[in-house]
């Protein structure tokens, strides 16, 4: 048995991961509709989708077991959008005023 077959997970690992990304989902959308959330509504929402953003990259791409370089060049971009991100909202809430 060669050590790719023998590393690859079976179908109830995918189906675990599928089960969890449908959790993020649903926490995403339930975030989006509480009111009381509001104010740390962008925060949330962006550390749920990084969160669903990785656990895709490092899964299904199979780039959990290859190198962490290839796992970096992924996950850099994330934090780089983030990052981006981030700023823009403050930028346009420091200039246009807070709704």
């Amino acid at each position: 048995m060669s050590e790719e077959t023998r590393g690859h997970p079976g179908t109830a690992t995918y189906l675990i991961v599928a089960a969890f990304l449908t959790v993020l989902t649903a926490m995403e959308v339930t975030v989006f509709y509480v009111r009381a959330l509001k104010p740390v509504l962008l925060p949330v929402l962006l550390s749920l989708s990084a969160a669903k953003f990785a656990l895709v990259v490092m899964f299904y791409m199979h780039l959990k077991s290859d190198r962490w370089p290839y796992s970096a060049v992924f996950l850099f971009q994330l934090f780089f959008a983030a990052a981006v991100i981030i700023s823009l909202s403050l930028l346009f809430a420091t200039f246009l005023g807070s709704p």
